[in-house]
This record gives structure tokens, C-alpha cells and sequence, in this order.
């Protein structure tokens, strides 16, 4: 596959369940930074780390202090409000990634709906792009949200592989496989139209290796299952495992 690749495949380590666990009770341990930092040298990418419009886990202090500590790039998640844009263009991270939020959800479940709100969109991501962000969409994997995201002006889209990782872990392996085909084959799609293409949410060392392969996609974020398989290893062998199987897959 390695022959076929578009190029090397990163990863972006997702700290904000450090800054949960932090915030059950209070104070300021476990610190983000210090994960953040710790992934850095064990070999990630970048660091992701999701600003919600309820900050119930990454606060506006994390952001303030990620961008002074960090020397690889941060993808800065955000909803896509006026609060949200007003932060990311006072800051200037290097990427920047329109996602779907719903106060009650417990995590974000879905792709964001591009294709509806279309014009919304390209007016809320220009003046990110004009400040030197690179925007990137949170998205289903679906022609339609592919080819409105690329109207809109969006550099990257990062594919949402929750689908297909709830059907691996709940057994549905039939569904699991469709659900793969279907990021296989939009991950061509969108490369094909000048994407960037990115994927995330729920990726396991059971799940990894076959996207991994994908050679269209650039980086896997991956965030929720690291933080808790560093419970049990430390978190640099978590991050050294997973950096091998997607190794692994790619060669």
C-alpha cells in the first residue's frame, strides 16, 4: 500500500478526556498540557483538543496554554459560532475543525450537515482561512457533504468513523464492512477532488489498521481510547502502540 500512499500518515492525539477527568474533581490535575507534551515526544503529529461552547472538558486557559507550549501543530474542534471563530481567529492555530455540538450529547455523534448549510459555512470559514487556518470539516461519509465541503472552500474533511467502529465493537460485522467500503471509497472521493482527507471517533487498535491503510488519508485523530488505555499502560506506550499498527497498516 505504501507504494500508493499520497503520503506519510500522522497522528493527532485527542487530549480533552484528559481535561475530563480533571474537571470530575476540580483543580488542575490531570493537566492537558503536561499529556500534551508527553504525546509530543512520544511521536505525535499534532495535538487536538476540542473547545465545546460548554467547556465541559478543555477550557479557555488549555487553549491559551497549548498554544504557547506546543512545537507541533494544534487542530483546534470547534462548533461553528461566533464565540468559536472569535477564539480561533485571536489565536491562529494551525488547523482548525468545524464540528457538529449538541449540549446533550455526550459526545460529538455525527458529521456536521454541510450540505444544508451551505452558504452559512463558506461565509463562517472564510475569514479563518483569510487569518492562515486550515479548515477542515468534520463529516459522515457521504458524496454530498464530500462535494458541498469542497464548494464551500474547506481544504480538508476529516471522515467520522464512529459508524464503523460501534459496528465492530457491537458485533455487527456485516454492517462494520459496508461502513469501511463506504470510507474507503469517500476517502477516494474526496482525494480525487482535491481534499485533504482526514478520519477519527472511535478508533481502537482493533479498528486502526484498516483505515490506516487507506492510502487517501493523511491522519487519523484519535483521542478517547488512548487517554483510557493510558490508564492501564502510560501514555507514551499507548501512543507507541497505536503509532505501530498504523505503521503497520500503511506498509
Amino acid at each position: 500500500m505504501t507504494s500508493s500512499a499520497v503520503g506519510p500518515l500522522r497522528l493527532g492525539v485527542n487530549i480533552d478526556h484528559v481535561a475530563t477527568v480533571r474537571n470530575a474533581r476540580g483543580g488542575d490535575y490531570p493537566d492537558p498540557l503536561r499529556a500534551a507534551r508527553i504525546a509530543e515526544e512520544a511521536g505525535a503529529d499534532g495535538i487536538t483538543a476540542h473547545l465545546r461552547e460548554d467547556r465541559r472538558h478543555i477550557s479557555d486557559a488549555d487553549i491559551d496554554g497549548l498554544m504557547d507550549v506546543l512545537s507541533v501543530p494544534l487542530n483546534f474542534e470547534m462548533a461553528a459560532t461566533d464565540e468559536m471563530q472569535a477564539i480561533a481567529l485571536r489565536h491562529k492555530p494551525h488547523a482548525v475543525c468545524i464540528v457538529p455540538e449538541k449540549r446533550e450529547e455526550r459526545t460529538t455523534e455525527g458529521g456536521l450537515e454541510v450540505a444544508r448549510e451551505e452558504n452559512k459555512l463558506a461565509h463562517f470559514i472564510a475569514p479563518l482561512r483569510d487569518a492562515g487556518c486550515r479548515v477542515s470539516i468534520f463529516i459522515a461519509a457521504e458524496p454530498a457533504q464530500i462535494e458541498a465541503a469542497h464548494r464551500i472552500g474547506a481544504e480538508v474533511i476529516e471522515l467520522h468513523t464512529g459508524a464503523y467502529c460501534d459496528a465492530h465493537a457491537e458485533g455487527r460485522f456485516d454492517e462494520r464492512d459496508e461502513e469501511l467500503g463506504r470510507l474507503r471509497d469517500m476517502s477516494a472521493f474526496a482525494h480525487s477532488l482535491g481534499l485533504e482527507v482526514h478520519a477519527g471517533h472511535g478508533l481502537t487498535y482493533d479498528t486502526v489498521k484498516p483505515v490506516a491503510a487507506f492510502p487517501e488519508v493523511m491522519e487519523l485523530n484519535i483521542g478517547h481510547f488512548l487517554i483510557g488505555e493510558a490508564v492501564f499502560r502510560g501514555l507514551t506506550p499507548a501512543i507507541a502502540e497505536m503509532r505501530r499498527l498504523m505503521d503497520e497498516a500503511r506498509a
